[in-house]
């Protein structure tokens, strides 16, 4: 059904998952489908022979716009087995296979097909990699850009995680009783069903990014306490740099095994590159040798750098071939036996791998050379000869944290002057790269001054933010080579911040191409605080439709501490300095959910280490709540203006855009599903949003 042009179904998890302009696309290829089966009744049974023909409604925004059909979507190729799989999994009690399918039902089958889509990609990695399945053909899947098959858990992928989880959280008092996990089973999936391990592996990869104080670790939990862990969990992921796009908390509590390794995945693969960049390991510099390379090493994603130290390693060994990827190019272990011996020559032992012919021998004796330098195993001697990308990429991973083979002289050049920030532009860079990186883009970004500088990106920020406003005929796709079409998608991209009211003063597209920090954060900044205004403008019924201000902002703030109860509590700016103790942000947050703050917890903030505690637990809080925000403790300690709006604006989205519906019983614990901050409507994408600057 649907009023005013909108198209609004019954169940609030499908009315949030898609846009407006891909339901109304799908509502138009049901209706289609529907026509087109005998007697004009399209059954339950029948979705797997219809469906094949459904275009992608991803596409359905840019097919509007220029008034052409949108791509296809999924074509013949699933197996009886995988069809029954996706209906199984959305099918309700009551829905058989000889009645009718709804809309929604049609929904849930493509909503289940996207979230396998995801996991997919997620468990493949952004460096690249090959999934299998028992269907034979590619399946066209149903989102912008990407084309797989329907996921099939990998054992070998599930053992390593499972024994990395272990390994590395044996001595956790709060998973005692339930590790070791036999990796055998898929007890793994019921673990993870609380969301405490979930939330112990995050601090594990980024220690500190979660307050534990704030995690829910009582044996027994009710559905509320889950429900807070799962969404702690995903927004606290985000902040690290997971794409959690299509993973809700539902996913988790119901221990969906290809999102769940889909997700332990990154958080895993986060914690063994977290070294592999110039400001953790400066001694990368050894792998180039001018500043053009320099400025190609900072944009690199860590995959890419780890795979240019390898061949950096193996270059000084004579071995002839260069590796590209983690799968084909090291399924012979040549490579990896000439790393080993050039790290760790004392390790090796006879016979030597490369005397060996049989493939998985020679994999098991570079295995044991890896032992014998304490190195973990990641992989099987078979995995190595399968060439699955994430696990060869892990183990590489681990090597290199453990003998990566460098000088510990640094290397005395002149173009390695400047690459480190003062700590605020670190604090901000960070914020921006994970916000675009939470905003469901195609590109993922590792360095905000390197990879903003051809424009293309800026585009689609703003594309997501304010739908319709790029010329995408004017603009220019990578890999752009000419210096002067960068500048041309920059010169766009100011064009549309001047339209949007954005200050620009004394900033021009070459400005953004020469990676300006200064400029380019600027700007970013301006993005994020439009971005948040605009989704707190579109709550309509709370806003009727006006613009909001920053002290629309800080009035809301004040007055809903002040009526629950705490008339001293009080922020007079978003530069206040009292706002560094971080009581005015418990006693906020206390007053949007009573039952969100553990009192005994809070300190009185006057000294630093009191208020470095409560600087922590606020951000964990707000995350646990529902909001995604990407501030640290320090802006709070350091009162970072732009962060402080930030954090104020996305708790109050969060609070006016919950259903009026969603109360808490606390009897049974209960709860609706919390709205995250990066939950996209048809305006916007969301996260959160900070800024100083006037409009």
């Amino acid at each position: 059904m649907g009023f005013d042009g909108l198209v609004v179904v019954s169940d609030p998890y499908l009315q949030r998952r898609f846009t407006q302009a891909e339901l109304r696309a799908l509502q138009a290829q049901y209706a289609a489908l529907r026509d087109a089966s005998p007697n004009g009744r399209l059954r339950m049974r029948d979705l797997p022979a219809a469906i094949s023909g459904v275009r992608g409604a991803a596409k359905s925004r840019d097919a509007e716009k220029e008034n052409s059909a949108p791509e296809p979507g999924p074509c013949h190729g699933l197996t009886d087995e995988e069809w029954a799989s996706v209906l199984k999994a959305v099918a309700r009690a009551d829905e058989k296979p000889h009645q009718d399918a709804s809309f929604e039902l049609f929904l849930r089958v493509y909503a289940e097909m996207q979230l396998r889509l995801k996991a997919v990609s997620v468990c493949s990695g952004r460096a690249g990699g090959i999934v299998r399945s028992s269907s034979s053909s590619a399946v066209a899947f149903l989102t912008a850009a990407t084309t797989t098959l329907l996921h099939t858990i990998s054992e070998s992928e599930k053992a390593s995680y499972v024994g990395h989880i272990n390994a590395y959280l044996a001595d956790d008092p709060s998973l005692k009783s339930a590790l070791p996990i036999d990796p055998a089973t898929d007890h793994i999936f019921h673990i993870t069903k609380d969301g405490v391990l979930l939330c112990k592996l995050i601090n594990l990869a980024v220690p500190g990014t979660i307050d534990e104080r704030a995690i829910n670790t009582k044996r027994v939990l009710n559905l509320w306490e889950k429900n807070e862990n799962h969404t702690l969990c995903l927004n606290s992921a985000k902040a690290i740099g997971c794409t959690v796009v299509n993973i809700g908390t539902q996913d988790l509590a119901e221990g969906r095994p290809h999102l769940v390794l889909g997700l332990i995945s990154q958080i895993i693969k986060i914690q063994l590159l977290a070294n592999v960049n110039l400001k953790s390991t400066p001694q990368l510099v050894e792998l180039v040798e001018d500043s053009k390379e320099m400025e190609e090493l900072m944009s690199l994603s860590p995959e890419k750098i780890l795979l240019r130290w390898m061949n950096f390693q193996l270059k000084k060994a004579g071995f002839q071939k260069r590796v590209t990827n983690f799968s084909s190019d090291i399924k012979d272990s040549e490579a990896y036996a000439c790393l080993l011996n050039v790290l760790a020559p004392e390790c090796s032992a006879k016979p030597s791998a490369m005397s060996v012919k049989d493939l998985l021998h020679r994999a098991r004796l570079i295995l044991e050379h890896a032992d014998r330098m304490g190195c973990k195993r990641y992989l099987t001697p078979k995995d190595i000869v399968d060439g699955l990308p994430n696990l060869n990429l892990a183990f590489v991973a681990h090597i290199f944290q453990k003998r990566n083979g460098l000088s510990k002289q640094m290397k005395q050049v002149s173009f390695v002057d400047g690459l480190s920030d003062d700590a605020q532009v670190s604090r901000e860079e960070r914020s921006f790269r994970l916000w675009i990186n939470s905003l469901g883009i195609s590109t993922y970004i590792n360095n905000v001054f390197e990879d903003l500088r051809n424009g293309w990106v800026l585009l689609e920020v703003i594309d997501k933010i304010a739908p319709g406003s790029v010329n995408w005929k004017m603009a220019n796709r990578p890999p752009i080579k000419l210096p002067f079409r960068k500048v041309e998608n920059c010169n766009q991209v100011l064009k549309i911040g001047k339209e949007l009211k954005f200050s620009l003063v004394n900033i021009a597209g070459n400005d953004i191409v020469q990676g300006n920090k200064k400029l380019i954060l600027a700007f970013l900044w301006q993005l994020m605080r439009y971005n948040i205004l605009q989704l707190l403008k579109n709550l309509r019924f709370h806003s009727n439709g006006k613009e909001i201000t920053d002290n629309d902002i800080l009035a809301w703030a004040n007055k809903k501490v002040k009526d629950s109860g705490k008339h001293h509590s009080y922020m007079q700016s978003f530069k206040d300095k009292s706002l560094s103790s971080g009581t005015f942000f418990l006693d906020l947050l206390s007053a949007v959910e009573p039952r969100v703050v553990n009192w005994s917890l809070v300190t009185k903030g006057e000294k630093d280490e009191e208020k470095q505690m409560n600087a922590s637990y606020i951000i964990s809080v707000a995350r646990k709540l529902g909001c995604s925000i990407f501030l640290l403790p320090e802006d709070i300690l350091e009162v970072n203006q732009k962060m402080m709006l930030t954090l104020t604006a996305s708790i109050m989205y969060w609070y006016l855009k919950r259903p009026t519906s969603q109360s808490l019983d606390s009897e049974n614990g209960s709860s609706c599903e919390t709205t995250s901050i990066t939950t996209s409507d048809d305006s916007a994408s969301e996260s959160s949003i900070d800024d100083n600057t006037t409009r």
